[in-house]
């Protein structure tokens, strides 16, 4: 199978429960999902349907009951915690309603955080750094901290944030909650316009219209099952 042809992800009849005291919560029940590089695809349904469920677990942050999840060809049940971890680092990004910067850092030092963590060399973390800065419309702010920003500047530091790994797959809880309609439509845009470009996959979890719209694929869950 050509990598082009190959699934992003892949949940293939994944089953998860949570415990609340003496009550087992059905979180999902036998989903199955594929996403495909370039793809944005949305989630959405009321809260408790399975949304956040499904989001951490394709960003290897819980783990299912049963059935397989594919990350890239790799299969990750059987990975340890350490392997989990270097893969999330390699693999994935994350972008959150609340943008989950760190104020005290400038916005170059934000974006380049994960290149300094994943031990990317100095030149290339400067690069890799400035041009997502400059594809997300931020190569002027980049001196500037979080708390200067607009909160649609905010979350395109975030997509920035995400997409300089060169991820396979970027995670996005809620992002355009707390924007109001003409930002959350330039992130939208900019989401869409930088995943096809670079070819990573977004899975969104949404109640927002707006980004429904913009997506390639929606799909909607209700009591743990996509309906």
């Amino acid at each position: 199978m050509s990598q082009a042809a190959t699934p992003v992800v892949e949940l293939q009849a994944v089953f998860k429960t949570y415990r609340l005291g003496q009550h087992v919560i059905p979180a999902l029940q036998g989903v199955d999902l594929s996403v495909q590089r370039g793809e944005l695809l949305a989630l959405t349904g009321p809260s408790g349907s399975g949304k956040s469920t499904i989001l951490n677990l394709c960003g290897l942050i819980d783990r299912a009951d049963s059935g397989d999840i594919v990350l890239g060809g790799q299969h990750v049940n059987g990975l340890n915690e350490v392997q989990r971890t270097l893969l999330r680092r390699d693999a994935l990004g994350f972008v959150f309603q609340s943008f989950n910067l760190v104020p005290v850092m400038t916005v170059y030092d934000n974006v380049d955080y994960p290149l300094f963590i994943a031990g990317v060399s100095a030149p290339e973390r400067r690069e890799r750094v400035m041009a997502q800065l400059q594809a997300v419309g931020l190569q002027d702010h980049a001196q500037h901290r979080p708390d200067a920003l607009s909160g649609g500047q905010r979350q395109r530091v975030a997509i920035a944030r995400a997409l300089v790994k060169r991820p396979k797959l970027v995670i996005a809880d809620e992002p355009t909650a707390s924007l109001d309609s003409h930002t959350a439509d330039q992130v939208l845009d900019l989401m869409r316009e930088r995943g096809h470009a670079e070819g990573a996959a977004f899975v969104i979890a949404t109640h927002d219209s707006r980004l429904t719209s913009r997506c390639d694929r929606v799909l909607a869950l209700l009591d743990g099952s996509l309906l």
